[in-house]
């Protein structure tokens, strides 16, 4: 019998996704390593996000198939999915913390939709630990409005963990944060990996980011993933494309379109 070490976390099987005649993902197949940090990058619009609630189920795919552990979970109506989703924690792109809740009530939030408090000692202790894992302990009674954006975002994280998940999806961890605290995200991620043994995978265009944090990086390009490999891999891999997106640089048929478009025709 397979140990249950040796069981990926998350596998995607063939996974097909279409919005209409769009094709977004065309048969996608990956194994998500325990324990591990997953980096997916590539371009706007090129499905990783999508990609990524297809791995929670909050998206369904239009063929293929998505497991956690050795369940199959794409198929499961939503009152199946809650016991499976209380195994995941979600960092959500802005945060989306609750403005009209403390940062206490928020963090405990997740933790009133599972089960009834009883031990409401236990709770603030349990808030404390997460809020000091974060490095904010002492702001439960702020309210978001009186945080900066990077300390809204570790307050989301430590509601991501409120209930001891073992796996954190990130979404775009570091968007609309200056380096300083895009890096204190990093260091965070790395932090809860190592503490807490968790498997992340996140969803980014950070390259200082993704090289930092990731064991492993794939990149998505028009449906599928033309990169796969550690940082050093990804850094020197051959193909164009993929050298373009993690230096920045636009290539050079695009520069010729966006000349031709900014030139003056003569009347």
């Amino acid at each position: 019998m397979e140990s249950d070490n040796n069981i990926p976390v998350i596998s995607v099987k063939e996974l097909v996704k279409r919005f209409g005649s769009r094709l977004v993902l065309d048969g996608i197949s990956i194994d998500i390593e325990k324990g591990k940090t997953t980096a997916i990058i590539g371009p706007s619009g090129c499905g990783k996000t999508v990609l990524m609630k297809h791995m929670i189920a909050l998206e369904r795919p239009t063929s293929g198939s998505v497991y956690f552990k050795d369940h199959r979970i794409d198929n499961l109506s939503q009152k199946q999915l809650a016991g499976i989703r209380a195994n995941y924690g979600f960092l959500f792109q802005g945060g989306a913390l609750f403005d009209s809740l403390t940062v206490f009530e928020n963090i405990i939030f997740p933790i009133r939709q599972r089960r009834k408090i009883k031990n409401f000692k236990e709770i603030e202790e349990l808030v404390k630990s997460k809020l000091a894992l974060v490095g904010l302990d002492g702001f439960q009674t702020q309210y978001p409005a009186n945080l900066s954006g990077g300390q809204k975002k570790r307050v989301a994280l430590a509601r991501a963990i409120a209930l001891d998940p073992k796996v954190i999806l990130y979404d775009e961890p570091t968007t609309g944060l200056d380096p300083l605290r895009s890096d204190i995200i990093n260091e965070l991620i790395l932090k809860l990996q190592r503490e807490l043994s968790v498997t992340s995978i996140v969803v980014t265009h950070d390259m200082n980011s993704a090289f930092k944090i990731a064991d492993r990086i794939l990149m998505l390009h028009e449906g599928k993933i033309i990169a796969d490999g550690d940082a050093d891999y990804i850094r020197s891999h051959p193909d164009s494309i993929v050298q373009q997106f993690i230096k920045g640089t636009v290539g050079e048929a695009e520069l010729a379109a966006l000349r031709q478009a900014g030139t003056r025709t003569r009347t």
